[in-house]
């Protein structure tokens, strides 16, 4: 380095400033006086005065952050970490390990131990030291300035655990409340590190698991982070901005009320556990307070009532290890973002040949069959995966692949009331469609439905309203679409089944289809009672009847359809899997455009 002084320096001086600068800046240094072109001093740093050698190691301080950390790690009390047990559930860091134990977040590929450290697939936690100051005796102070005592209530993390991981070899963001501390409760360090995690998911584009076991906001301590424009109620805007965007996935483990049933249900997939987990606007006690009712947990908001009665539950666990393996499943259906294609496996032959579809489906339209026999012929062997299994079972909902391709399914179940459309199968079905496209899943329409259900009970549970959402959920899909009639499809059933003018790719029919305003016995009846009333011959009515009956069905007959043009091609049933496979191939990547709009007016 070459520096310049006044020229009055003496060598002195010079030599002084060469030194100085030398030792300071860690460089060679040359020291010209005035204009000279020479140096009048140079200097070198000098060597360091402590050995760089391997000798060196941690010091105490180093030593009492790892005994801080460990401490941390331990959770809150040793009561409550004792109880989990009794409670049928691990304690939060073995949780972990149980998900991201294994090398890359994969179950049975390594033996990472939680209590030594971060599970194998865990990349980094956020927060550990999260109101640190308020508990830990090792604290300078308090937030009362005064230094902490034993004894004080233990906050590890302020209850919650969030960090960055692997899972099943994808990158994920977590977060896991930790009950011992508080219930689980939502205080203000906690809420910032959950929202962190959200900010930053929206920046990465990775999906997001939450492992959730909390009992709401701290109430004694809501001061701060309840109503703040950065607080807990600003989950639910990011839930909402992260909502088709990266995938959302929640399992509870224990008794989520109030503020924290919301993240469940914001999530794209809830997973409840069985014996442990449960989701209500308000506890036991409040509603009591409120309405008088006196009911259990279980029968507020148990596993049973959101998987039948609210759909607000996807996949029901037996356990915490069934909880895994059903996310690990589900998540490789699912891009890591919106944008991507849903990851593809190596083909699998169904389950059961495609040969058997034609004697399986009854050529009379009410004769029941079971859907899922159908897709054991059609998908992948072992692909099959239900959601939403007790809720609206009119329509199955399922992700199966084809090819290996991941596809999502949307079939009329005509075992359960011929396969109708009622309330609760429109809405599920809606939801998933929606879910679906989000998540750039071709759809599969397999129809055989006498249509949407009629009558008062359906108007009152909003028939309407839910068809319609069904409606909209398939008009607005720009994914691939293919419908199969399959046998039955009448009324509005083929609109919502993704029929011909709801731009599919392809309808297909099997030889087994019909397409009409109604089947035969309704239009029959509509249209001839007055004139088969007036027949006086029981026999020659019969027979009248009968031979109307031929000729409607001539009319509605997937031949007629065919032949008009109404549907794309008839196929043998042996052939469907072959033939949906080569048109999801032939589609992958069709480009759909939607009107340019803010949005529709229908949710």
């Amino acid at each position: 380095m070459k520096v310049h002084v006044g020229a009055a320096a003496t060598p002195e001086e010079a030599e002084a400033i060469a030194k100085s600068l030398a030792e300071h800046l860690g460089v060679d240094v040359d020291v010209h006086v005035g204009e000279g072109e020479t140096p009048v001093a140079s200097a070198e740093p000098s060597e360091p005065s402590y050995p760089l050698d391997d000798d060196l190691g941690p010091t105490d301080r180093e030593r009492d952050l790892r005994a801080e950390i460990a401490d941390i790690r331990e959770g809150g009390p040793e009561k409550y970490r004792d109880r989990l047990s009794e409670q049928g559930k691990l304690f939060v860091r073995d949780r972990l390990d149980l998900w991201f134990g294994g090398e890359g977040g994969t179950r049975g590929a390594g033996d990472a131990d939680a209590a030594d450290g971060d599970p194998a697939g865990v990349k980094f936690e956020d927060g550990k030291f999260a109101a640190f100051d308020d508990w830990h005796p090792d604290a300078p102070a308090g937030e009362d300035g005064e230094a902490n005592e034993e004894g004080r209530d233990r906050l590890p993390g302020d209850g919650l655990l969030t960090g960055a991981a692997e899972f099943e070899g994808r990158d994920v963001h977590f977060m896991a409340n930790d009950f011992t501390v508080k219930a689980g409760s939502m205080a203000s360090k906690g809420v910032e590190k959950f929202l962190r995690m959200q900010q930053r998911a929206l920046k990465t584009g990775n999906p997001v698991l939450y492992l959730m076991d909390s009992s709401g906001g701290r109430i004694d301590q809501q001061t701060g982070f309840f109503a703040n424009r950065e607080g807990i109620g600003k989950y639910y805007y990011n839930h909402s901005m992260l909502s088709g965007a990266v995938p959302q996935i929640c399992v509870l483990y224990g008794p989520c009320i109030a503020g924290a049933a919301y993240t469940p249900v914001f999530a794209d997939f809830t997973v409840m556990v069985e014996g442990m987990s449960a989701m209500a606007i308000a506890s036991p006690r409040m509603v009591e307070m409120v309405t008088g009712e006196e009911i259990d947990l279980e029968d507020l908001g148990g596993p049973r009532v959101h998987a039948e009665e609210s759909g607000s539950a996807d996949l029901i666990a037996r356990d915490e290890e069934h909880a895994r393996e059903l996310v690990a499943e589900l998540i490789g259906y699912l891009p890591d973002r919106a944008g991507e294609k849903p990851p593809k496996r190596e083909t699998k032959p169904p389950k059961y040949s495609p040969d058997g579809i034609d004697e399986l489906i009854p050529e009379a339209p009410n004769r029941p069959y079971d859907a899922h026999d159908l897709l054991d012929r059609i998908a992948d062997a072992e692909s099959v995966f239900e959601l939403k299994e007790g809720y609206g079972p009119e329509i199955v909902t399922a992700f199966c692949r084809i090819d290996g391709r991941p596809v999502g399914v949307v079939a009329n179940q005509p075992t359960e009331r011929s396969g109708a459309i009622f309330p609760d199968a429109a809405e599920k079905a809606a939801e998933f469609i929606w879910t679906c496209d989000a998540y750039e899943i071709p759809l599969l329409y397999l129809c055989d439905t006498p249509g949407f259900m009629a009558g008062s009970q359906v108007e009152k549970d909003a028939i309407l309203e839910k068809g319609k959402k069904m409606i909209y959920a398939t008009s607005s899909a720009t994914v691939p679409k293919q419908t199969v009639v399959v046998r039955k499809a009448y009324g509005a059933g083929i609109y919502a089944m993704g029929g011909p003018a709801y731009d599919p790719e392809s309808v297909i029919g099997l030889p087994s289809g019909e397409i009409g305003i109604m089947g035969p016995e309704a239009a029959i009846n509509a249209v001839y009672a007055r004139k088969l009333a007036e027949i006086d011959d029981p026999e020659e009515r019969a027979e009248t009847e009968q031979r109307l009956r031929e000729e409607y069905r001539e009319g509605i007959d997937v031949h007629r359809m065919a032949s008009e043009v109404v549907i794309d091609e008839i196929v043998p049933p042996s052939d469907l899997r072959a033939e949906l496979a080569a048109r999801f191939a032939f589609y992958e990547d069709v480009q759909k455009d939607l009107p340019d709009k803010k949005h529709g007016t229908v949710l």
